[in-house]
C-alpha cells in the first residue's frame, strides 16, 4: 500500500562520517529521512522556500523541457529501500491527440523529490519503506526546535 507524504523540510542526519543532509518526509504519522547530497539539499530547500534562482537549476530545466514537450509529472513514488538505499519512480504523462500516454521513470529519490516540490505533485511512499525507515516525530529535531529538556 502507498501513502501520500509531505516534504516537510531539509535537515541534517547523523551518519558515521558526520552530519549528512536529509530530506524529511511526513507520512503515516511518521518522519522518513532520506539522505541526499548537499547540492540536492540546496535545490530542494530553495524550491520549498520559493526562492528564485538567477539561472534555472537542473530540475527547473527538466520541468521546463518536459512541459514544453507537452508532458507533466503526475506523482513521485519512493517505493523501495534495499541495503540502505532508497529507490524512486517518477510517473509522468503526455497527451497526444487527446489521449494520455503514461511513462514511468526510475529516479534517485533526491531527484524525484526535487521535481515534486517544483511541480507540487503528490509524493507517495510504500508501507515497506515507512516500516523500515520511518521514525517517530519526536525522534526528529529541526533546527528551530528547542533541544529536549529546555
Amino acid at each position: 500500500m502507498e501513502h501520500e507524504a509531505e516534504v516537510v523540510g531539509v535537515g541534517a542526519g547523523s551518519a558515521p562520517g558526520g552530519d549528512v543532509p536529509a530530506v524529511i518526509l511526513s507520512v503515516r504519522d511518521e518522519y522518513v529521512p532520506i539522505f541526499v547530497s548537499a547540492d540536492q539539499a540546496q535545490s530542494i530547500g530553495l524550491a520549498l522556500e520559493g526562492e528564485p534562482f538567477d539561472r534555472p537549476l537542473t530540475h527547473d530545466l527538466l520541468v521546463d523541457i518536459l512541459t514544453e514537450f507537452g508532458g507533466a509529472i503526475d506523482r513521485v513514488r519512493v517505493d523501495d529501500l534495499r541495503d540502505g538505499t532508497f529507490y524512486a519512480k517518477v510517473d509522468a504523462e503526455r497527451y497526444e491527440n487527446g489521449e494520455p500516454e503514461r511513462f514511468v521513470f526510475d529516479a534517485r529519490p533526491s531527484d524525484a523529490l526535487a521535481l515534486a516540490v517544483r511541480v507540487d505533485c503528490p509524493v507517495v511512499v510504500s508501507d515497506a519503506v515507512i516500516d523500515e525507515a520511518g521514525r517517530s516525530p519526536d525522534s526528529v529535531r529541526f533546527d528551530d526546535d528547542p533541544p529536549e529538556g529546555s
